[in-house]
């Protein structure tokens, strides 16, 4: 009878697996007689009850009110992260599930409250609900209800209110994360309580106000304190020199305006300190010396002052040190020269005086040296030319002179050279084995020719020699620099003609050769304008064109040419050299010497501790690492589990072959990757300021994306997607455009990424797919068809464009712009982003642009949405008249539709407020 009972169980809870359509849909087929236990993402106990699902980043758009939780009475862990959850979802069945322990839902797309779900969880252990959209206050119930609680996860939600005092109770709690909400009041100082468990927590990027609880410094515990980027203020409590254990703390980004405790001197344990940006002033303590295992120390941006205390000679394992930023005085101590595996050294703004130390030309891991903005005289120490890992030197605005060592041309690592505004003479040195991509010698002395070689430096794309005494010709060998982007000759003594392809190298706004003896300044200028304004009158004047187009046409190919075949060679070179591992790996880094690559970037990231990774995405976790060249890269890494499913396998190796084969300068670069059968890792370029998504969320730095930022990352998308669609040898489509995968770099540029779902289109082939992308921002076609083309990408595009003008996803005004329904005319402007000023009239034509076109790209109906060869891109795709009629086509056509979309998400908004 008990058997029968338990057979009887099981069937119901299979019917209720199936019923959902997770698995029947995607991985099981209906009326199959394999068991439920057998299922992806399905464990059972020995009577074939489910004890765990566990489907992250699996599935698209699920809904937990699809599965019947009722009939899973001993599930213990529901793993769902990655996986569209969309809605308020907490409103349905986990609160009845009284056994289970793990509940993870992060990453999703959950709005609504935590109340609803909380009441019979009580044997939780783990919870995290993080990334998503809840909003509301955090309930108190919580610190009473879940006492079994290890961790707690509700990071980068919507949440308000104040931290409830009752997270005091829960005592077996060891990570706590609530960082990146709206919070308030102060920091609870019942959260001392916890001096027995806590080791991780992190309170940042809130709004959380008033003093750090003295009794924090009980808390012997913690291993991690984050507090930056709130609005807490001094003084810093002594008490936090007791935390013996404390390897990581970040105070960053506060109004604290007080001293720095020479107790902190005390964390002998402590790795990493950040205190930039906190308004602190004093001087620096000497007692941070005694830290002999710090690896970072942070103190930009204050208003300390004083001597550079020379005890922080004594920081043998320090990595990064940056004062940068404050009213420090005095000479450099020589000391700093003892730093020996010093690889990031920032004393730039300061009032520092005295010469440059020989001690510091022994720093020889050092990648990054700033001493901009202070008083510095004296000479360059030729002995520079022993820093062979820098790659990147500031010394600009000082007062240095003498002559400019050539020695600095042997720097073979170094991509940034910035000496302007001093007194430097000589000549320019000769860089025989050259990677600069930045170099300004501006505003000095330098005197004699502009080097030949300089023409070798073919990743060149800023140079700045204005303000010279410059003499003779420019070199026609510039004419190489294919990747130039701006270009300052002026005010030099330079004569002669300029190089005939070198005009064009740069547009019109970005090279400036006024203030020369040079001959064919004034007709350069003239061919420049003619070729842009041609594409305009070409009816008219289309011989004339041709005479000024094929020259521009024939050296753009040129170097084009010649840089794909340069890097080309190179990607062979390197993976005819690829190491061959134990286990039949496959390794390629470009632009690095591969046999070195694999250890310099498990030492990087300490083997990808956790101090490094600064984000997690679908498949993997995101590390920052800053290689032994000193350049730093993005390292995502799958997870152990996911590296060992087939699935993750091949879009990982989809994502190489893809990258491999597209460089566009919206596109973010890949530069290696490792396939290892238990470590799979990605190498890219590094985006200083994350995602777009995050970067909306986020109301500091949805700020900093003003409305011409804004435009020009819509411009950024569309030209990369254009460049996929059209100027691609085998066009392709990335099937997952979503403000997740759009990076921003340090210029807030647009980079499109994640390049995993992405596949090409064979011309005359039906080009069938499974459904993949992003839910929110998938083309509607694709849940009734299989069928893939570049409109999927426009219709995501459109989205992503609405998301960026709104500071928010869309959501149902999607719906209602697909509707011609006719209404009352509402103000353009009252879905935007209302954290910005309203724009100028300027910025509203381009917004009005954005928002029209977005509307035609999300059309219901594919054949009416646009191509990505848009009013955005360069003219050489189509004439200018063109443009200008295709905009106003578009604007007429859907300016109707996006009114009525806006009057309609108005008045539900008002709905809802009332």
């Amino acid at each position: 009878m008990a058997s029968d009972i338990k057979s009887t169980n099981s069937s119901a809870e299979a019917r209720a697996l199936l019923e959902s359509g997770w698995w029947g849909k995607y991985n099981v087929p209906a009326g199959t007689n394999q068991s439920h236990c057998t299922w992806q993402g399905i464990s059972c106990n020995g009577t074939g009850s489910v004890t765990s699902i566990n489907l992250s980043g699996l599935y698209v758009g699920l809904e937990l009110s699809d599965l019947n939780f009722s009939t899973l009475p001993n599930l213990e862990r529901l793993i769902l992260r990655s996986c569209s959850l969309n809605g308020s979802s907490l409103s349905y069945q986990p609160g009845t599930l009284s056994k289970l322990a793990y509940l993870d839902l992060s990453q999703n797309f959950l709005t609504g409250q935590l109340l609803n779900f909380l009441t019979n969880l009580a044997q939780l252990t783990w919870l995290d609900v993080s990334d998503n959209s809840l909003s509301g206050s955090i309930p108190s119930q919580m610190g009473y209800n879940l006492k079994n609680l290890a961790l707690l996860d509700l990071g980068q939600n919507h949440f308000v209110g104040q931290v409830p005092s009752s997270f005091g109770s829960l005592i077996h709690l060891t990570h706590l994360h609530i960082d990146g909400n709206m919070l308030t009041g102060p920091i609870p100082s019942t959260l001392v309580l916890l001096n027995g468990s806590l080791a991780d927590l992190n309170l940042g990027y809130n709004q959380l106000k008033g003093l750090i609880p003295v009794g924090m410094g009980n808390m012997t515990k913690l291993v991690s304190l984050v507090l930056k980027r709130n609005n807490l203020t001094g003084p810093i409590p002594a008490t936090l020199g007791y935390l013996k254990n404390l390897n990581y703390m970040d105070l960053s980004s506060n109004p604290f305006n007080c001293t720095l405790p020479s107790e902190l001197g005390n964390l002998r344990s402590l790795g990493v300190l950040r205190l930039s940006r906190s308004q602190y002033y004093g001087s620096v303590p000497w007692s941070l010396g005694k830290l002999t295992n710090l690896t970072l120390l942070d103190l930009a941006y204050n208003q300390l002052q004083g001597l550079i205390p020379p005890e922080l000679g004594n920081l043998n394992n320090i990595v990064g040190l940056s004062l940068n930023g404050n009213k420090l005085y005095g000479p450099i101590p020589s000391s700093l020269g003892r730093l020996k595996k010093i690889k990031y050294l920032e004393l730039g703004r300061n009032k520092l005086n005295g010469t440059i130390p020989l001690t510091l030309m022994q720093l020889t891991n050092l990648n990054f040296l700033s001493l901009t903005k202070n008083e510095l005289v004296g000479n360059i120490p030729p002995l520079i030319g022993n820093l062979s890992s820098l790659i990147f030197l500031n010394l600009s605005c000082n007062q240095l002179n003498g002559l400019l060592p050539p020695e600095i041309g042997r720097l073979s690592n170094l991509q940034t050279l910035i000496l302007y505004s001093n007194q430097l003479s000589g000549n320019i040195p000769v860089f025989r084995d050259c990677h600069l991509q930045h170099l300004d010698l501006s505003r000095n002395l330098l005197s004699g020719n502009i080097p030949n070689e300089l023409g070798l430096c073919s990743s060149l794309n800023y140079l700045a020699l204005n303000s010279n005494n410059l003499s003779r010709l420019i070199p026609t060998k510039l004419v190489n620099l294919s990747h130039l982007l701006f270009l300052n000759l002026s005010s030099n003594n330079l004569y002669g003609t300029i190089p005939a392809c070198l005009c064009y190298l740069c547009n019109e706004s970005s090279f400036d050769f006024s203030h020369n003896a040079l001959d064919f300044l004034k007709t350069c200028q003239k061919n420049i304008t003619n070729s842009q304004d041609s594409s305009s009158i070409r009816h008219e004047k289309k011989k004339n064109t041709l005479y000024i187009v094929l020259p521009i046409c024939f050296c753009t190919t040129f170097a084009v040419l010649a840089f794909v075949l340069f890097y080309w060679h190179r990607f062979t070179n390197n993976q005819s050299q690829a190491q061959n591992m134990k286990n039949g790996d496959v390794f390629s880094i470009w632009n690095f010497d591969g046999n070195i690559a694999y250890k310099d970037i498990i030492e990087a990231t300490n083997d990808f501790d956790f101090r490094y990774c600064i984000g997690t995405g679908g498949y993997g976790s995101v590390y920052e690492a800053r290689l032994p060249n000193g350049k730093i890269v993005a390292i995502k890494k799958l997870h152990r589990l996911e590296a060992e499913d087939p699935a993750f396998g091949k879009s990982f190796r989809n994502e190489v072959q893809v990258l491999t084969n597209v460089i566009h300068k919206n596109i973010v670069r890949l530069y290696g990757f490792c396939l290892h059968n238990q470590c799979m890792f990605l190498i890219y370029e590094y985006m200083e300021n994350g995602s777009l998504f995050c970067a909306l969320r986020d109301d500091a730095e949805a700020i900093k994306l003003d409305w011409s930022r804004r435009v020009d990352i819509v411009k950024g998308i569309a030209q990369a997607l254009s460049y996929m669609h059209h100027d691609c040898a085998l066009p392709m489509v990335h099937r997952d455009i979503s403000s997740n995968n759009i990076l921003l770099n340090s210029k807030m540029e647009a980079f499109v990424a994640d390049f995993g779902a992405a596949r090409f289109l064979i011309p005359e082939s039906s080009n069938q797919t499974i459904l993949a992308g992003t839910c929110g921002y998938i083309a509607p076609e694709l849940a009734y068809t299989m069928h893939v083309n570049e409109k999927c990408d426009v219709y995501s595009f459109g989205v992503v464009a609405l998301e960026t003008m709104m500071g928010r996803h869309p959501g149902e005004l999607l719906s209602t712009l697909k509707s011609f329904r006719s209404a009352q005319r509402n103000n353009l402007f009252e879905v935007l982003d209302s954290r910005l000023p309203h724009p100028t009239n300027e910025q509203e034509t381009n917004i009005i642009l954005v928002l029209n076109l977005a509307a035609a790209c999300v059309s219901s109906d594919q054949k009416l949405r646009p191509t990505m060869l848009a009013p955005f891109l360069p003219s050489y795709h189509l004439d200018k008249a063109f443009y200008e009629e295709e905009v106003k086509r578009l604007c007429l056509l859907f300016e109707q539709q996006f009114q009525n979309a806006l009057f309609f998400a108005h008045m539900r908004s008002r709905e809802q407020e009332i």
